[in-house]
C-alpha cells in the first residue's frame, strides 16, 4: 500500500487521540484513550507517565490496525500537553516520579523564592514568561529538591527531564526531543537564542545535559516505533498543543488568532517574526513553531486554565449536573437576573490577572438560588475568564478580529459559546473541525515532508458556524466591569 497518510498524534491531559488524514486532510480513522489526573493535594495535579505513554501506544495501534499498518503512513507528528513534566532515568528508562502536569502548584514555593530574589524581570524579558508555577522550570527544580529519586539520578548522571513529548520520544526508540513551541513553554529557554540558557538553568539548578535536544518542529525528526505497531512511523513533526491547535485553524498569519476550549481555554494569536523577548505583562510571549521555510513567528498565549476540568469537578464530585449538555441546558433555563457569580479558578488564574494563589469562588448566593443558576454563573465565569485573554492579546494587535475562531469539546455548548459572543462583542466562528489539535499537528507533518501547502490547511478547516453578539455594548461594557470588580475582590479571599 501506499504511504498515503498522515498520522496525527495528540497526547493531552485527560485523552491521546489518534486521527489518520489523508492528504487532503481529511479524517479517515480515530481512536482515543483516556489518561486520569491525579489530585493528592490541593493545588496539584499529577499523571502517571507510564500510563500517558500507554495511551500514545494503544490509540496509535487501534489506528494503524484500521488504516492497513505503519506503511500507509506518510509522516506522523505529535503534539503534546504543554508545560508538563516527567522525570526518568537515562539507564532503565523508567519514570521517577508521578508527571507533574502543567495545572499543578506545587513549584509556587520555588516561584516566590525566586521572585523575592529579584530575578523576575530578567526571567521576563528572555523567555517572555512571568514567573509562574504553572511552566516547567520550577515543576523541575522542585522534583531535582524534593523527589530523593530524582536528586539520586541527578547525582549519577543518569537523570533526564523534560515535556511529555521529550518522554514520548524517548521510550519509543529515538532520543529525547523537543521544539521550539513546547522549549518556549519550560522558562529555560531563551527567545532570541532559541536555545537552553546557561542563566536560566543556573537560577533554577537544573543541569542541561537532563534536557532533551530542541530541534525544528517540522521536517525529518527521526522515527517512533513500538513492537504492538509491526513497524516505525517516520516523525516529522512536533509542537505543543495550543500552537498545533493554532496550526490546525490555518493561522500561518501575523494577527491571526484562536481560542481553543478543553481543559482550560487557550487563546493565541500569531505574531508573526517580530523581535523575541516579553511583549506585554499581561500575555505569554512564546514561539508558534519553526519550519523548513526558515519561519519560526511567535505568539501571543493568554488562558483560562480550569473550563472543562470545571464542568468535570461538577459532574464527578459534586454531582450538579450528570453531563455538560445538562449543565448548558439548566443556565439557558436560569433566571438571568440572579445575583449569583463563580470564578471557576480551581488552579490558579494566568494573565492577565497571574494569581496563581487564586482560588476558585462562589458569591451572591440566595434563598431563590438553584441548580440553574449556579450553572449560568459557571459558564458565564468561563466566558468572562476567556473575555480577559483576548481582550489582553488584542491590545497586541494591529485591529480588533471581526470574528474569534474557537475550536474544542466545549464549543458544542450553545449557551457559552452566545455568551462568548456577547461579553466579547465579535462574532465567534467554530471551526468544523473540533480537533484543531490533531489537524495542526497532521498538517505541520504534511508541511515537514513537502506533502501538504500552507493555504490546504484553512481549506480543511472552514468556520462551520458563526455566532453574533446578541447584548448591547452598552450592556456588554457593564457586565464586564462588574467581572473585573468581582474577580479583583475574589483574587484577595
Amino acid at each position: 500500500m501506499p504511504a498515503d497518510l498522515l498520522l496525527a498524534i495528540d497526547q493531552g491531559t485527560t485523552s491521546t487521540r489518534a486521527i489518520a488524514f489523508d492528504l487532503g486532510l481529511r479524517p479517515v480513522a480515530a481512536a482515543s484513550v483516556p489518561v486520569a489526573t491525579i489530585h493528592p493535594r490541593p493545588g496539584w495535579v499529577e499523571a502517571d507517565p507510564d500510563a500517558i505513554l500507554q495511551s500514545v501506544v494503544d490509540s496509535v495501534a487501534v489506528v494503524l490496525a484500521e488504516v492497513g499498518g505503519p506503511g500507509r503512513i506518510a509522516a506522523a507528528g505529535l503534539a503534546n500537553q504543554g508545560e508538563t513534566v516527567i522525570a526518568w532515568d537515562a539507564e532503565g528508562g523508567g519514570a521517577l516520579s508521578p508527571a507533574v502536569v502543567w495545572q499543578c502548584r506545587r513549584s509556587l514555593p520555588v516561584v516566590e523564592r525566586m521572585r523575592a530574589a529579584g530575578l523576575e524581570p530578567q526571567i521576563r524579558a528572555r523567555t517572555g514568561l512571568p514567573l509562574d508555577p504553572y511552566y516547567s522550570a520550577g515543576k523541575m527544580t522542585w522534583l531535582l529538591e524534593e523527589v530523593p529519586s530524582v536528586a539520586d539520578a541527578a547525582a549519577r548522571s543518569t537523570l533526564r527531564m523534560g515535556t511529555v513529548d521529550a518522554w514520548i520520544t524517548a521510550r519509543l526508540g529515538g532520543p529525547p526531543r523537543t521544539d521550539p513551541s513546547t522549549a518556549s513553554r519550560t522558562q529555560l529557554f531563551d527567545l532570541a537564542s532559541r536555545r537552553w540558557d546557561p542563566d536560566l538553568l543556573s537560577w533554577f539548578g537544573v543541569p542541561v545535559d537532563v534536557l532533551p535536544a530542541i530541534g525544528a518542529s517540522a521536517g525529518d525528526l527521526g522515527k517512533l516505533s513500538h513492537e504492538r505497531w509491526s513497524g516505525s512511523l517516520p516523525l516529522a513533526a512536533l509542537a505543543c498543543d495550543q500552537q498545533a491547535a493554532l496550526a490546525g485553524h490555518g493561522a500561518f498569519e501575523p494577527g491571526s488568532m484562536k481560542a481553543t476550549y478543553g481543559t482550560g481555554v487557550f487563546a493565541l494569536a500569531n505574531l508573526g517574526q517580530r523581535s523575541s523577548g516579553a511583549v506585554s505583562a499581561d500575555v505569554e510571549t512564546s514561539f508558534a513553531w519553526s519550519l523548513p521555510d526558515g519561519s519560526a513567528p511567535l505568539v501571543a498565549q493568554a488562558g483560562f486554565l480550569t473550563a472543562g476540568a470545571f464542568i468535570d469537578w461538577l459532574r464527578d464530585d459534586l454531582g450538579l449536573v450528570s453531563s455538560p449538555v445538562e449543565l448548558a441546558k439548566l443556565a439557558s433555563g436560569a433566571s438571568a437576573s440572579a445575583t449569583v457569580r463563580v470564578l471557576p479558578a480551581l488552579s490558579g488564574l494566568t494573565g492577565p490577572w497571574w494569581r496563581p494563589d487564586a482560588h476558585a469562588v462562589v458569591a451572591g448566593l440566595t434563598a431563590a438560588t438553584g441548580r440553574g443558576e449556579l450553572a449560568r454563573a459557571v459558564l458565564d465565569g468561563i466566558a468572562n475568564g476567556v473575555a480577559d485573554a483576548v481582550d489582553a492579546i488584542e491590545a497586541l494587535l494591529p485591529s480588533r478580529p471581526a470574528c474569534l475562531r474557537v475550536d474544542g469539546g466545549l464549543t458544542s455548548n450553545d449557551y457559552l459559546m452566545q455568551r462568548q459572543a456577547d461579553v466579547l462583542g465579535i462574532d465567534i466562528g467554530i471551526a468544523s473541525v473540533e480537533e484543531s489539535t490533531a489537524l495542526g499537528i497532521a498538517a505541520l507533518a504534511g508541511i515537514g515532508v513537502g506533502a501538504v501547502s500552507r493555504e490546504a490547511v484553512a481549506a480543511a478547516n472552514p468556520i462551520r458556524t458563526v455566532i453574533s453578539p446578541a447584548l448591547g455594548e452598552a450592556a456588554r461594557q457593564d457586565e464586564r466591569r462588574s467581572w473585573r470588580r468581582f474577580v479583583s475582590v475574589a483574587i484577595q479571599l
